[in-house]
């Protein structure tokens, strides 16, 4: 599609953004959004973001899909590149996680990255076979506790957010529970619809079908407070696991020594963009919520993170 039309398009979306397109200098050429492969949540929620942003910028955002070693080749592709703007990365946590997750990662996430902003969010959910006789997460771990290795769980990508969460809910349950690896997700998570195994924890996208059918039984979501993606649904934490919180998280990052005028200016027109209604209906509908936030404060979510689920990965040897 050609800018103008591809424009036009996304200007009936958000109007407001057009005033802004030629309030400054920068940008003066396309930019590209560096993501993982096409599909999933990161792709996702790069092209709305890059949609809007073309419009409020002046400029076609362009999504660069790279997928492949965990986020290893997106996250040294803008490590690595030219510090004016131009470049930027939206990716999930393995970004920032992944040095803990493997031996000679090819960037630093916090000397070779800059954050501009914390972009969506979404929980897991605990969720488990209905023939399990378990229906609220104090239930679950109560009988964990009771038979201590005869409950399983399935994962599929190594040191994805499901894995941690899970891995976190053991630590701080102090539970044996047998981890079962699949070699993807979406197989791992048919795998507990047909009984193979016991529990897993779960984007909201992807069970809340078979949670409305009754295929899955829902126990608690991840976040530290209800969310409205699951209303009426506990938290972990609320089932005497206090503090216990592992919420996926997206934000969009440029290469460090970028100008901060520049990060400036993108972090105002994402941020925009990400708390207008339209865009944030579209998210919701896909299970994930918007956020928006300052680069410092994305910055210490990340070290946040790094601090207290790098220490997980490390215990349980979660190796990718």
């Amino acid at each position: 599609m050609q800018l103008a039309g591809y424009c036009a398009c996304a200007a009936a979306l958000w109007p407001a953004c057009a005033p802004f397109a030629a309030a400054q200098s920068y940008p003066s050429k396309p930019l590209h959004i560096v993501t993982s492969e096409p599909g999933g949540g990161n792709d996702f929620a790069a092209r709305m973001i890059a949609q809007a942003l073309s419009v409020c910028l002046g400029q076609q955002v362009i999504v660069d899909n790279h997928g492949g070693a965990s986020g290893a080749i997106a996250g040294e592709m803008v490590a690595k590149a030219a510090p004016d703007g131009y470049t930027l990365l939206l990716y999930g946590s393995n970004i920032w996680l992944l040095p803990f997750l493997r031996n000679n990662v090819p960037y630093d996430p916090v000397r070779d990255l800059v954050p501009i902003t914390l972009a969506v969010r979404a929980p897991n959910i605990l969720v488990v076979h209905p023939a399990l006789p378990v229906k609220t997460a104090q239930e679950l771990i109560a009988l964990a506790r009771k038979r201590p290795g005869a409950l399983n769980y399935g994962t599929g990508a190594i040191g994805s957010s499901s894995q941690i969460a899970t891995e976190l809910f053991k630590a701080m349950g102090k539970l044996n529970i047998v981890q079962i690896p699949y070699k993807g997700n979406g197989i791992a998570l048919n795998a507990l619809i047909a009984g193979e195994v016991q529990l897993a924890f779960a984007t909201p996208g992807s069970v809340a079908a078979h949670i409305k059918s009754g295929r899955l039984r829902a126990l608690a979501v991840t976040s530290s407070q209800p969310s409205p993606l699951l209303p009426g649904l506990p938290t972990v934490a609320s089932a005497g696991l206090l503090g216990y919180e592992a919420t996926s998280i997206v934000g969009m990052f440029a290469p460090a020594k970028t100008p901060e005028a520049v990060i400036a200016r993108l972090n105002q027109e994402t941020v925009r963009v990400l708390n207008r209604a339209e865009l944030k209906e579209r998210f919701l509908k896909s299970g994930v919520e918007t956020v928006g936030s300052t680069p410092e404060e994305f910055g210490a979510v990340v070290r946040s993170e790094m601090a207290r689920l790098g220490k997980v990965i490390r215990e349980a040897n979660i190796r990718g």
